[in-house]
């Protein structure tokens, strides 16, 4: 399989401005492969450290800051001498050692001239963020599960994956059955690397789901193994409550809904011990939409999986009813949809999402994305439905410049105008730009383009 995310990494290694590298991600996203895989290809040799199971060099990193000695340690173990622009040094399960992750600080002051990779969990990361953090002194890069993109390209649908990278949106429009089917795949097998190597191998939605909820009981067992004691049943509880808080339309997640009498005062603490290990991510509702949209966020939010693949296994949804047409979008009203978009957003644009509501939830926006350009709305649409009232309520409302729908229906871009406000004389005009479900990722460069 390939990661785009090799592409980033080969940036790095050639940057003059380089620092240590820190590569996050929740578990199993396939960070150890990609680092590996990145030594084979990129480098003469490889010395690769993985903390939780190596006393001797958690001893050697514990010992003192000193390089130079630091090195030696790593040339002992590995065999071979280090040699900048030849070795890469691979320092996984950093979470194990906290003096490992201090070290990169002097790695980038004293040795900038190794290439140095670190990676963890970032909840082991994130537990280190005291006086012995690097601050400033790491580059920071983030996997997240398989995109569709990458899912595409890992079973062998390369020229569908070079009509979503050119937009040639006619041909994307000729084959757009054939798109609706391989999307339809992903949402069952997700982008978890293990899942979709089961899928490639084995074409068995059974082992593939076999996959998940052995990923899923994984998950469950962190649980217990590293979150404080009196946090795991609140953990345990959230993580059971969300299919059902997307499944409803209003998908502002509650607190009440985990645990009756519950509020956020007692179940915070889990919620943020479930972000820091990149198992959940947030979307903020924000008052206004106005630059930036985080400074207007309010205290409601809306909660997603990690992968889409992982959140259908948790709400028992089998191959049958995912595969079979659209009975998806009856059986679980759009959940996987929306947890596809924000993934996929998150993953091929590196942006953070919002959304938008009016008051009483009389309309929502699904997604706002801050650009360079400004701010994007985005509403998402389960099946061909071009009906985006809240949309419209939105834009008449705020009148951004680019509105931007999403769903089974194929590209369309037209221009609609504004009635004039109190302040202007004549007619202001936006465009409405309908993208493919498929081809959600390239949203920030169909936003930027102009109209032909």
């Amino acid at each position: 399989m390939q990661r785009f995310a090799m592409e980033k990494l080969v940036e790095w290694k050639d940057s003059a401005r380089r620092k240590p590298l820190l590569l996050l991600g929740a578990r199993q996203v396939g960070k150890t492969w990609l680092m590996q895989e990145f030594g084979r290809s990129c480098f003469r040799n490889t010395a690769y450290i993985r903390f939780d199971k190596n006393r001797q060099m958690r001893a050697a990193f514990e010992r003192d800051y000193d390089i130079s000695r630091i090195l030696l340690a790593i040339q002992v173990h590995a065999g071979f001498s280090i040699v900048p622009g030849e070795t890469l040094i691979i320092l996984d399960e950093i979470q194990s050692c906290p003096a490992a992750l201090t070290s990169l600080k002097y790695f980038c002051e004293d040795a900038r001239e190794y290439h140095v990779v670190a990676a963890g969990s970032l909840l082991g990361v994130g537990d280190q963020r005291g006086t012995g953090f690097p601050v400033g002194k790491v580059d920071r890069m983030y996997l997240y599960p398989m995109t569709f993109s990458e899912f595409l390209n890992a079973t062998g649908n390369e020229p569908m994956l070079e009509l979503i990278r050119k937009r040639d949106w006619q041909m994307l429009r000729d084959f757009e059955d054939k798109f609706a089917d391989l999307l339809r795949y992903y949402y069952f097998v997700g982008g978890m690397p293990e899942a979709v190597d089961t899928f490639i191998a084995t074409k068995d939605f059974k082992r593939v789901r076999g996959v998940h909820k052995t990923l899923l009981a994984d998950f469950r067992d962190d649980f217990g193994k590293h979150a404080p004691l009196d946090l795991k049943p609140k953990i345990e509880k959230i993580w059971d409550s969300i299919p059902a808080q997307l499944a409803r339309e209003n998908k502002k997640f509650i607190y009440g809904d985990v645990q009756t009498g519950a509020g956020a005062r007692e179940l915070e603490p889990a919620m943020r011990w479930l972000l820091d290990a990149g198992l959940i991510t947030h979307v903020w509702r924000v008052s206004k939409p106005s630059i930036p949209l985080d400074s207007y966020k309010d205290d409601a939010f809306k909660v997603f999986f990690v992968d889409v693949g992982l959140l259908a296994a948790k709400a028992g949804l089998g191959a049958k009813v995912i595969i079979d047409g659209n009975r998806i979008f009856q059986e679980f009203k759009g959940a996987l949809t929306e947890q596809y978009v924000q993934q996929q957003i998150l993953a091929e644009t590196g942006l953070h999402s919002f959304y938008w509501t009016a008051g009483k939830n009389k309309a929502e926006v699904d997604f706002l994305i801050e650009t360079d350009g400004g701010i994007i709305p985005l509403e998402v649409k389960a099946e061909r439905n071009l009906q985006a009232k809240s949309l419209k309520a939105f834009c008449e409302k705020f009148r951004p410049d680019i509105a931007v729908r999403t769903s089974m229906h194929h590209y369309y871009r037209q221009v609609v105008s504004y009635p004039p406000s109190e302040n202007e004389k004549l007619p202001r005009e936006y465009q409405l730009i309908d993208i493919p479900l498929c081809a959600i990722g390239t949203i920030c460069e169909e936003a930027a383009s102009p109209m032909s």
